[in-house]
């Protein structure tokens, strides 16, 4: 990498519209996200059109926004990086003719990105709140979003080889669809971290999809072993946000029983993989690694095998525009560049086997 580069960077793949600027790929000069979660929570998930609307009258704000605390010029830009998948076809439409444009009118590369390459890359952005070491090579990284669950081996950067993914239901949907089962609101995810923290018996066992000596992850067959208990507990009924026919205290324990299962398997697949491929270090990224139980459990696991856990602060776990920076700055760097007939790319992969 040159020694100094500001990537633009904007990222639309779901429901946050973001707009960072990153320098070297580590240091963030601005890093602006508006989030619809209020806007969703309503219909318990993510409705695609309403989010791609949602794009459209918030980007310009995000971006000035942005740009006004980055305080760069656009003689400083190296380049306009910007999110072409996975995501949601329209909400990624939005963001990639937004830095269409900003490239176009100021002549700069257009750098296209992987989003879960730019979740990856979260954990080499420098965090000003505490020390953390960077990620050292061989490594394991599982990322853990409401739309993706997978493992990765990184040997160096931009290298990577999957060595498991989930064939069904990704962590994140299903801790959504369960929060909304539980009467828990929109999303899921921290609402029923939330309810597990006040848990007082901690007898619910929920099962685990091993899958034999794989490194792939199945999580319909928890979700749906949790339906049907919520059913026979509420004769089927309580499935509506906030109508819960549970008692708070039985909320918890099953909040509880479901998070220790799916925790459970993330960090035994996610530790064994470390260890199969000799990992120097592990990192861990994507919006449900916010979760306070999966980083302190991974953590732990990490450090009894004395490989160090390398994990973004919460705020850069979920959809930020930071991430897609540090991403960005190596893919520049590499020489990745994308024209103006540059689409979404919903499905797009980061790896394969």
């Amino acid at each position: 990498m040159t020694p100094r580069s500001l990537i633009l960077a904007v990222e639309s793949s779901c429901d946050e519209t973001a707009i960072a600027v990153v320098e070297d790929g580590s240091r963030i000069l601005a890093n602006v996200v508006a989030s619809q979660v209020a806007m969703h929570a309503a219909s318990g998930g993510i409705v695609p059109e309403v989010a791609a609307r949602a794009h459209l009258r918030w980007i310009v704000p995000v971006f000035d926004e942005a740009w006004a605390a980055a305080g760069a010029t656009w003689d400083d830009i190296s380049a306009v990086a910007v999110t072409e998948g996975p995501g949601l076809a329209g909400s990624l439409l939005v963001g990639i003719n937004f830095a269409k444009t900003l490239a176009y009118v100021h002549g700069k590369p257009l750098v296209p990105i992987n989003h879960l390459e730019g979740h990856l890359y979260a954990a080499w952005l420098a965090d000003e709140t505490r020390e953390v070491a960077e990620p050292i090579f061989p490594l394991v990284a599982l990322i853990v979003s409401g739309g993706h669950t997978f493992l990765v081996e990184m040997r160096d950067h931009l290298q990577y080889r999957l060595l498991g993914e989930t064939v069904d239901d990704a962590a994140g949907e299903a801790f959504d669809k369960v929060g909304r089962l539980l009467g828990l609101p929109y999303p899921g995810g921290p609402a029923i971290m939330a309810a597990a923290a006040e848990a007082t018996r901690h007898d619910v066992v929920f099962p685990r999809a091993w899958l034999g000596d794989t490194f792939d992850f199945s999580f319909s067959g928890l979700k749906t072993a949790a339906r049907r208990t919520i059913a026979t507990e509420t004769d089927g009924h309580g499935t509506a946000i906030g109508e819960s026919a549970l008692t708070a205290d039985r909320v918890a324990e099953l909040a509880d029983g479901f998070q220790e299962s799916v925790v459970d398997v993330l960090v035994t697949k996610a530790l064994r993989a470390a260890r199969q491929i000799g990992a120097k270090s592990v990192v861990l990224g994507g919006g449900v690694a916010a979760n306070r139980v999966l980083r302190d459990r991974l953590a732990a696991g990490a450090r009894g095998a004395g490989i160090p856990l390398v994990v973004p602060r919460p705020a850069l776990c979920t959809d930020n525009g930071a991430m897609i920076g540090a991403a960005g700055a190596r893919r520049w760097a590499a020489g990745s560049r994308a024209g103006l007939d540059l689409d979404a790319r919903p499905s797009l992969p980061l790896a394969r086997r």
